[in-house]
C-alpha cells in the first residue's frame, strides 16, 4: 500500500477514539441534542443509533466479549467522529473539494485488496475502528476527503509543514461552526479538534503542528 494511503488510514480512523458512555439527556438550551455544529442538530438519538449498530456487529462476532471490553466508551466516540465528519465537510467545501461515489467504491476495493477481502476489511473496521459495516462507506469517504483536502490545500500529509496547513484549516472550519456539545458529552476543543479531555492519535498527526492560541495573560 502507497505511504499515503497508510497516512490516510492513520489520520482518518475516527472510530479509535475512546470516551464514557453517556446517557440521552439533553441540555436545556438543546434538549435531546447531543451537540449543536453549524446550527444543525446532532441528535442523542442518532449518536446512539450508530452505537449500537456496532455493538450488535460485535456481538455477532466470535471475538465478541473482547470487543464489547474494549470499547465502552462508544456513544462519546461516535458523538466524536460525528462532530470531525462535519467539520472536515466545511474546510473541505470551503477549499472546494468534494467525493464522488466513484472514489468511495475504490478506496473500499483498496481495502478489500490491502485485508484479503470484504470479511477482513469488515472485521478489521469494526475492531480498529468501531465502525459497523453499514458505517464503511461513511469511513472511507472521510478516508477519501482529507487527502483531497490536502491537496487543494498545497499540503502533504506526510510532512509536518502540510500536517499544520491541514490543522489549521480544520481548526478554522471548527471555529465557524460554533460547535456546542452537551455538557454531559464533554466540550469541544477546536484547537485539540478533540470531545473532552481524550487526546486522538488520529487527529494529533494533523493538528499538533497549528499554531497554539496564548494561554490567557500570557
Amino acid at each position: 500500500m502507497h505511504r499515503r494511503r497508510r497516512t490516510a488510514l492513520a489520520v482518518t480512523a475516527a472510530t479509535l477514539l475512546a470516551a464514557p458512555l453517556l446517557a440521552a439527556c439533553g441540555n436545556e438550551a438543546h434538549p435531546g441534542a447531543a451537540a449543536v455544529v453549524g446550527g444543525e442538530r446532532i441528535e442523542v438519538s442518532a449518536v446512539q443509533a450508530q452505537a449500537a449498530d456496532v455493538r450488535a456487529a460485535q456481538e455477532s462476532s466470535p471475538e465478541a466479549a473482547q470487543l464489547v471490553n474494549k470499547s465502552g466508551q462508544l456513544n462519546r466516540a461516535k458523538l466524536h467522529g460525528l462532530i470531525f465528519g462535519r467539520i472536515l465537510d466545511k474546510a473541505a467545501e470551503d477549499a472546494g473539494v468534494t467525493v464522488t461515489r466513484k472514489e468511495i467504491q475504490e478506496a473500499r476495493t483498496a481495502g478489500r485488496a490491502q485485508y484479503g477481502g470484504e470479511e477482513q476489511l469488515r472485521a478489521m473496521m469494526l475492531q480498529q475502528r468501531w465502525v459497523a459495516p453499514d458505517q464503511i462507506d461513511g469511513d472511507m469517504r472521510q478516508e477519501v476527503l482529507l487527502p483531497k483536502l490536502a491537496k487543494a490545500l498545497g499540503a502533504d500529509l506526510g510532512t509536518p509543514a502540510g500536517q499544520q496547513v491541514v490543522g489549521e484549516a480544520l481548526t478554522k472550519a471548527s471555529k465557524q461552526l460554533k460547535i456546542d456539545v452537551n455538557p454531559r458529552f464533554g466540550a469541544w476543543d477546536d484547537q485539540k479538534m478533540q470531545l473532552g479531555t481524550y487526546k486522538a492519535p488520529w487527529i494529533t498527526q494533523v493538528t499538533e503542528f497549528a499554531p497554539q492560541e496564548p494561554e490567557a495573560g500570557a
